[in-house]
């Protein structure tokens, strides 16, 4: 059977202090492959690459509105995780959280300017379980102290192997949103009332999306700070542009 190939990519976030984003994400273990006046860009092992663009007398992301919840990086193993455990463990990145998902594992962190960041390694899949109401998923306590027992080799940045996993989204409309994302083929694989998931392929999810700041909550604005867009490829999409098996997506507009 053809594996599919990976529907998400790169993402664009749009940042108050360029220096000072880069400088986060390089510690975070990305590798700076381009750097402007007003842009950087940088990559997660071999896979997806960040854009850091600065906004000209931009305003951070007010509260309560649409955008983005977090960005989540998918390592290629238990392993690597355990590695990025022991690295993290030594260093002061703003930690949120950790969580067992049951069928993932995952770590949550914020940049220097509020974008959040996950990041995770799937369990098997022949392991997650399925139902007539979707994935069983849960968000359970992690145990850390196991994962940075993992054998392995140090952290040495993000590995070859590293995805953008999913993109996980505060949005005004979830019901609109989930039809948005039913209309480029993802199918609903979890509702949780005010948090749903979608994906292609049989995943747990490639996106995410949540009410967490209202019903109709005001969307992402052009000179505030966060998430501008992100991409994705796959042959199937319907025609959304001038290039279907390509789209770049804004927050602005979902």
């Amino acid at each position: 059977m053809q594996i599919p190939t990976w529907p998400l990519h790169d993402l664009t976030l749009k940042v108050l202090s360029l220096a000072s984003q880069t400088a986060f994400y390089q510690a975070f273990g990305f590798r700076l492959q381009e750097q402007g006046e007003n842009h950087a860009v940088l990559a997660a092992g071999n896979g997806p690459l960040v854009t850091l663009k600065q906004l000209k007398r931009g305003k951070p992301r007010p509260p309560k509105t649409a955008g983005l919840f977090h960005f989540a990086l998918l390592l290629p193993s238990r392993e690597s995780l355990g590695a990025f455990v022991r690295s993290v463990s030594r260093k002061s990145f703003r930690f949120v959280g950790a969580s067992d998902h049951i069928v993932s594992e995952s770590l949550y962190f914020t940049d220097e300017e509020g974008n959040g960041i996950e990041v995770y390694a799937d369990r098997p899949r022949e392991n997650w379980n399925w139902s007539d109401t979707g994935i069983a998923m849960d968000t359970l306590p992690l145990d850390l102290g196991e994962l940075a027992q993992l054998p392995g080799p140090n952290w040495d940045g993000f590995p070859v192997g590293t995805r953008l996993g999913h993109m996980h989204l505060t949005v005004g409309d979830i019901d609109l949103s989930q039809s948005f994302y039913e209309s480029l083929g993802l199918e609903l694989t979890l509702d949780w009332g005010a948090y749903r998931f979608l994906s292609w392929d049989g995943y747990h999810h490639h996106v995410g999306i949540n009410l967490l700041a209202g019903q109709d909550a005001p969307p992402v604005l052009a000179e505030s700070s966060g998430l501008e867009s992100f991409s994705i490829r796959r042959e199937t999409l319907p025609e959304k542009g001038s290039d279907p098996s390509g789209i770049v997506l804004s927050p602005s507009k979902i």
